[in-house]
């Protein structure tokens, strides 16, 4: 039976991880959410659960995002494929760097180092002119976010007995109470603020310690493919080789991104790397860009979307490149290279945010690492 009780403010998916993990260890838990519905960060994503970006430790926690994202998507909240991924190579330290890759990864991690006509037979939207090779992982799951942070409350609710309070902005938190408006107090045992880029709203003195910064990032999806034609695995090109820290196994890599620097400088001035993953419509979901600040500007720069089409063209074909939509989100990063931020500004309340862009691959197992001790 449940005694103690928890508040977690945000549903975005760390808010949602937390209230999860929360209900898990025994707590009656309660969210609230500002808006109707999640609208942030969490919906505004490629819908990866990537293990084969992370290293070490992160690597095993993104495994156990993965199963839970699995079991709620089997209990047909949502769609989701464990697609895997695919990372080609077209210029010979890209390959180089693959083939280290895989001599790092192949003993612990399901890779598959592939020949060009390997490659064919996995994915058709890979181009094939001028193809060396690619590295397959098979870990990684792809979900539609804005169907499945949808989805999610409502498996929560079923399967853990959370209970949701939409459009409540909470003004402020103290002494294990939540006050919302001006006439809502609601205490509790725990309270987890989850609230994203919007981090210093509730702590401000509290998170002006912390190397916090913004990133905006430009993001598009193509329409549905026709004939329910499927691209197979994510697919990225070389440029994300030298974004992700799992890669840095590789020692030939700051050879190739002396290579990009040289080449490729405005690629690397706004962070750009590109992917594509498909959701269960067929619908083609590409990215992204990378711009740091505290505050950025409402407005897509349309250069930065044509350089993304431009390197995507030269390693994936399509059979529609219609463009239905263009946005960009906003998400917390640490500029210290940590993975993760979570700390107690008072007694009974708990912080958790600064997942970078990783917060779909690692949410639900952080959230679990956190209360473990609860």
């Amino acid at each position: 039976m449940k005694t103690r009780s928890a508040i977690v403010i945000g549903a975005g998916i760390v808010g949602l991880a937390m209230a999860r993990a929360l209900s898990a260890k025994g707590f009656c838990v309660r969210v609230f959410e500002r808006s109707s519905r999640a609208v942030g960060a969490s919906i505004r994503n490629f819908g990866m659960v990537w293990p084969v970006g992370q290293p070490g430790h992160l690597y095993e926690r993104a495994l156990r995002s993965r199963e839970i994202w699995k079991e709620a998507g089997s209990a047909g909240a949502f769609w989701n494929e464990q697609a895997g991924s695919l990372h080609l190579a077209y210029h010979a330290d890209e390959w180089q760097v693959l083939q280290e890759l895989y001599e790092s990864f192949r003993k612990e991690r399901p890779v598959q180092l592939l020949t060009p006509s390997q490659v064919s037979n996995m994915s058709e939207a890979v181009v094939e002119n001028g193809l060396l090779g690619g590295l397959h992982s098979s870990d990684e799951l792809i979900v539609d976010p804005r169907e499945a942070i949808a989805a999610l409350p409502g498996w929560l609710a079923e399967k853990y007995g959370v209970e949701f309070s939409w459009n409540k902005c909470v003004s402020y938190v103290s002494d294990n109470t939540v006050y919302v408006g001006n006439d809502e107090e609601h205490e509790a045992d725990l309270i987890a603020v989850c609230s994203g880029a919007d981090f210093e709203t509730l702590y401000p003195e509290a998170f002006s310690k912390y190397p916090l910064t913004r990133c905006k990032l430009q993001m598009m999806r193509f329409r549905s493919q026709p004939d329910a034609w499927r691209i197979g695995p994510a697919l990225c090109g070389g440029l994300s080789l030298i974004h992700y820290k799992s890669f840095m196994a590789a020692a030939s890599l700051p050879v190739l991104k002396e290579r990009y620097q040289r080449e490729m400088a405005e690629y690397l001035n706004w962070g750009i790397h590109v992917m594509v993953s498909q959701n269960g419509y067929g619908e083609l979901t590409v990215g992204d860009s990378h711009e740091y600040g505290s505050v950025h500007d409402p407005f897509d720069k349309e250069f930065i979307n044509r350089m993304i089409v431009d390197y995507l063209k030269t390693f994936a074909r399509f059979k529609d490149w219609t463009i239905s939509e263009t946005w960009n989100g906003i998400y917390p990063r640490l500029t210290d290279g940590q993975a993760d931020l979570s700390f107690s500004p008072e007694p009974g309340v708990i912080v958790v945010n600064g997942l970078g862009g990783a917060g779909m691959t690692l949410s639900f197992g952080l959230a679990e690492a956190i209360t473990k001790d609860l």
